[in-house]
This record gives structure tokens, sequence and C-alpha cells, in this order.
């Protein structure tokens, strides 16, 4: 995009808050970039009439709106197989300053998928009041609704958000534990330990795998320590040459896999993360291979931190 010096130094000014509000408004990096260069597009071919007035309420309001379009379109259209969010770098997520979600936490997997229950509206008033400390009067005018309207909101949006509030774990330790976990249960798949893959799982445990429609993945959840652990094994026996390493991804560790010369239908990159329970068993597992999804992330090398699907 090219831009006049204004416009540059309004773009390096707002940029990092456009995009940490656009990623946790939409869970992709892609369509968060996206929509900041449409935010700024909208900036240059149509400017605010108040050229002396600060610049951010009105880049704020075209870059909600512009998502809460794309969440409307996205639930219209549908999408192929589950989905979930994509996945940042910890060093991208972005600035922001609300005391109920803390910076790390609004980025988590388990936080994104929680937003889903929310409607487009619920969604952008929860992360203006509660993750960017935005005041009531503020959202109101971003969002073009009465104050009336965003307490209404933000209730509803709270109270659909009180199972996962209710669950919020403790982040200490947390990462570790759900790096050691998923190494733990691969391991056992790798050498073809079935007893020892299930019991590296919950009971009611579930596999959530995201490939876009761009490669082969479940279009369905597994759902069960029994056939979760079984559909790995299956995968194990077919030799799938995965280079992994771990990476914090979100805040939180995933194993970041690459098979450069995969052939259709198997994905070249992949990213698996993992939820753990109390007792450090899995409960849930999430695949991504969406290729628009991982675009952002900078593929593994193979070195000394990397081990091997099939080794």
């Amino acid at each position: 995009m090219n831009l006049s010096p204004p416009a540059a130094a309004a773009f390096r000014a707002h940029e990092p808050f456009l995009r940490a509000l656009l990623y946790r408004l939409t869970g992709s990096p892609a369509d968060a970039e996206d929509l900041v260069q449409e935010t700024f597009g909208r900036l240059l071919a149509d400017p605010p009439p108040d050229l002396e007035a600060p610049l951010r309420p009105w880049l704020t309001r075209v870059a909600v709106n512009l998502g809460r379009d794309l969440l409307r379109r996205r639930r219209r259209e549908g999408y192929v197989g589950p989905w979930l969010p994509g996945p940042i770098e910890t060093e991208a997520l972005g600035p922001c300053a609300g005391d109920r979600y803390e910076v790390l936490e609004s980025c988590t997997f388990a936080f994104l998928l929680a937003l889903e229950a929310l409607s487009p509206k619920q969604r952008a008033v929860l992360l203006l009041r509660d993750v960017f400390d935005h005041a009531v009067r503020e959202t109101a005018e971003v969002l073009s609704i009465s104050e009336a309207d965003v307490k209404t909101t933000l209730h509803r949006a709270r109270r659909a958000m009180a199972a996962y509030d209710r669950g919020r774990p403790t982040r200490a330790g947390l990462g570790a534990r759900q790096l050691a976990a998923l190494q733990r249960f691969l391991a056992a798949v790798r050498s073809g330990d079935g007893a020892a893959a299930a019991a590296a799982l919950a009971e009611d445990a579930v596999l959530v795998n995201d490939g876009g429609g761009d490669f082969v993945a479940a279009r369905l959840p597994v759902v069960g320590r029994d056939p979760v652990a079984r559909f790995y094994l299956g995968l194990a026996k077919m030799a799938l040459p995965y280079a992994m390493e771990p990476r914090v991804l979100n805040g939180m560790p995933a194993l970041v896999a690459r098979w450069p010369d995969a052939p259709p239908p198997h994905a070249p990159l992949l990213v698996i993360r993992c939820e753990v329970d109390d007792t450090d068993r899995i409960r849930a597992i999430h695949a991504i291979a969406a290729t628009r999804k991982l675009a952002a992330l900078q593929p593994p090398a193979d070195g000394p931190q990397s081990t091997r699907w099939n080794s």
C-alpha cells in the first residue's frame, strides 16, 4: 500500500492496536491483516471529515465494522469441517489494556473458541470493554449503538462466557504441562503403544482437525479416548514423515510440524496443540492445517529440537 507521509505515520501508530483487536475479533491472523489493510484503504479513499480529531476512534469504528461483517459472512457461508483459530506467534499478539482478560489469555485457543458462542456484536462489545478497556461511551461510539445497548450486550456476552470463566485455569506451569502431555501422547503413538496412548487421554477427549478443505482432515470432531487414540495410531502406521518442533504460539506451547514434499492431500505444514485436565490428561487436541491460517508462521527448521513423526 502506497501511503502519503501523514497516512504512513498514522499506519505505524495505529497498526499494532488494530491488528491486535482484529485478530481477537476474527480469530484469524490472515483475516486480521486483510482488514487492517482495508481499514487504511478506507482512510485514504474516504477520510474522516475532521482531520484534527484523534484518528484512532475513527479507525477502530471502521475496523470493527469490517470485522463484524466478516463474522456474519463466515457464519452465513459456512466452513469446510470444524473451525479453529489461526495460530499466531506470541510476539505478534499485540497490545491490549483490559483488566478482566490479560493480553496472553485473550489470545489463547480456549478464549478464542469461547468467543465463538457470541454474536458478532457481543464479541465486539466484550473485546472492547473487557480486553481493550474501552469505556461504555467509547464502545457505544465505535459501534454506533446506545450506552444502554452496550451495557445489555456486555451482560449477555459475559453470561455466554460464564462456562469459560468458571473453568479458567491457573496459567502458572500450564504450558509445560500441555507440552509434556502432548509429547507423551505422540511418543506412545509413534511407538505403537495403544495402551499408553489411551492412558495419556481423558475419557472424554476430543480431536478437532481444521484442514479448511485444503487437505485431508476429519470433517467432524473425533470424540472419546479410544477413538482419538485409534485415529492417531492409524496415522502412525502410514509413517508420515513430519518433522516436529516445539514452539510458543498464542502464548502457549504447540508443535509445528513440517513435511515440505508432502503429496496431496497431505498438509506440508501443521500445528498441533492440546488442552489438559487437572490430572494432566489430554482433553482436547487441535490440529490446524488450513493454508490461510498458517500463512504467517515461519516453518520449523530441522535441528536438535526437532523430532520426527515416524522416528
